[in-house]
């Protein structure tokens, strides 16, 4: 199982980060160690002070694939549902400064909370609302609308270099709001209206 994800996908966040608007899809990768087991807590690591949610829509593929068309791109998921993509902003800051790759600030162990999948059928895909509570205030609130590039786009550019295989993870970018967490900070994810998971930093 490959993790893909997708930065600066949500022009305000790119904003908020101070980075540029991108001309095409920013891919980096995160290993399966990354995902964290579902039910555990989020423990802070050791290495950083300035870990960063971000929530995102994640696509989950479902037919293996490569070269593939936008127009033919959503034939290959058929599930989507929400993740976390933990950021060691501090140490993401560094490599950047250096123009070293950001793994080691993207795809650390537990770096990537999953909610269950659901049936893309069931959903208004180019019209999805999500967002993050955080200690019972809303952070975050994005709509697929907003995405820079779309999931058809995004599988379409990433094929292009990465052959798709079932079980594959897309996390398709966030909307602004980022921010730091803390210990004992609750976090809650909605899809449209419907909580998908919680989750205690600690």
């Amino acid at each position: 199982m490959k993790i893909i994800c997708i930065g600066r996908n949500y022009a305000e966040h790119a904003k908020e980060l101070g980075n540029e608007i991108p001309e095409n899809p920013v891919i980096f990768m995160k290993p399966d160690t990354a995902v964290l087991k579902k039910g555990s807590d989020f423990y802070i690591p050791e290495f950083s002070n300035d870990i960063h949610y971000e929530l995102e829509v994640v696509l989950k593929i479902s037919k293996g694939g490569k070269y593939i068309q936008a127009e033919n791109a959503d034939k290959y998921y058929d599930e989507i549902g929400l993740g976390i993509d933990f950021t060691a902003r501090d140490l993401q800051s560094k490599l950047k400064e250096k123009g070293l790759p950001w793994e080691l600030a993207k795809g650390f162990d537990g770096s990537a909370v999953l909610s269950e999948f659901y049936k893309k059928e069931n959903f208004d895909l180019k019209n999805l609302s999500f967002s993050l509570i955080k200690n019972k205030e809303k952070v975050q609130d994005g709509n697929t609308s907003m995405m820079l590039f779309s999931p058809e786009k995004i599988i379409e550019f990433v094929s292009q270099y990465f052959t798709l295989r079932v079980g594959d993870l897309i996390f398709t970018g966030t909307p602004k709001g980022v921010g730091k967490v803390e210990e004992h900070d609750i976090l809650e994810a909605f899809l449209e209206d419907k909580k998908l998971f919680d989750l205690r930093i600690q």
